[in-house]
């Protein structure tokens, strides 16, 4: 094994025991470190990031997203190897930091859920259905709701936790009686279609596995387009990760309804969120007050 590959265990290792999931980042890292070795360069160098990173995959937001990536794995490996060249910043012409939230209407959710008819399999359609309205009404992240097997969901008590996710946080999330009832009648489909699955999932593909992420935003981008859902501008598109947006912001909105202190409530709803700080939540009330918010989110 060459030297930058058992340093990419070790870079990995360190970051994930600190909380970071790199799951992106991992494969990445390990994509340049084949083109490294192919290289036949033993240590990182500025020229190779460049040319890994502009390699034709992606537009401008994801070559400098590859070029971060590398950046960082390069900062720790300076302090085992000093020819080791940190990439500096501004080496791409940088595109939008962050995406404009796409706050989803309960309409166009219901939409969204409709549009997974499409589907030819019953399991698939109902998994999928009941995925996107999961998390539209708890706010998970979508990788949160992909792990989750079934002795998380305890739907007696009417509660989903979630073990570990971002940061090594675990939380207990309440559900509405409503959302009770629905995963209900999905986990008894379920294992009438799917007895004998390959997974202790409690969302399971049509193999009886987990439902893996790559798969579930391919289906939610026909999804998207069966709705009759687009972008709104040029940095407004709708993403599964904006089903937790709008859950963040209806909240947010419904508490302005309410008369109640909103600044106050931020730490409650960044614990429910499962941010590691509350100022990672305050962005979500900037928004509720600068960018428009669906009629249908204000009722």
């Amino acid at each position: 094994m060459s030297p930058l590959r058992l340093a990419l265990e070790d870079y990995l290792s360190l970051r994930r025991s600190l909380g970071f999931k790199l799951e992106r980042a991992g494969k990445l890292l390990a994509q340049f470190v084949v083109f490294c070795e192919d290289a036949g360069a033993d240590v990182v160098t500025t020229e190779l990031a460049l040319a890994w990173a502009a390699l034709p995959e992606g537009g401008p937001n994801w070559v400098g997203h590859r070029l971060s990536v590398v950046r960082s794995f390069a900062r720790y490996l300076v302090f085992f190897d000093q020819r080791t060249q940190v990439p500096p910043t501004g080496l791409w012409p940088e595109g939008t930091h962050r995406a404009s939230p796409y706050l989803y209407s309960p309409a166009e959710v219901k939409a969204l859920m409709a549009a997974a008819s499409r589907f030819s399999s019953p399991l698939r359609r109902a998994t999928l259905s009941s995925i996107v309205g999961l998390l539209y009404v708890s706010g998970m992240r979508v990788g949160e709701a992909l792990r989750l097997d079934r002795h998380d969901v305890d739907l007696t008590q009417g509660l989903v936790v979630v073990h570990l996710s971002k940061f090594g946080k675990s939380r207990a999330l309440p559900l509405h009686s409503s959302t009770v009832d629905a995963l209900s009648a999905y986990a008894e489909l379920r294992d009438k279609l799917c007895p004998r699955p390959r997974s202790e999932a409690f969302f399971v593909s049509l193999a009886g596995t987990r439902v893996l992420y790559c798969n579930f935003h391919l289906a939610f981008v026909a999804m998207v387009s069966d709705a009759g859902i687009a972008r709104r501008s040029a940095t407004c598109r709708p993403r599964p990760h904006d089903l937790r947006h709008s859950f963040a912001v209806s909240t947010l909105v419904s508490w302005y309804a309410e008369g109640a202190d909103v600044e106050g409530r931020l730490a409650q709803l960044s614990t429910y969120l499962g941010h590691s700080d509350p100022a990672h939540t305050y962005w979500y009330y900037a928004d509720s007050r600068v960018i428009p918010i669906p009629a249908s989110l204000c009722v």
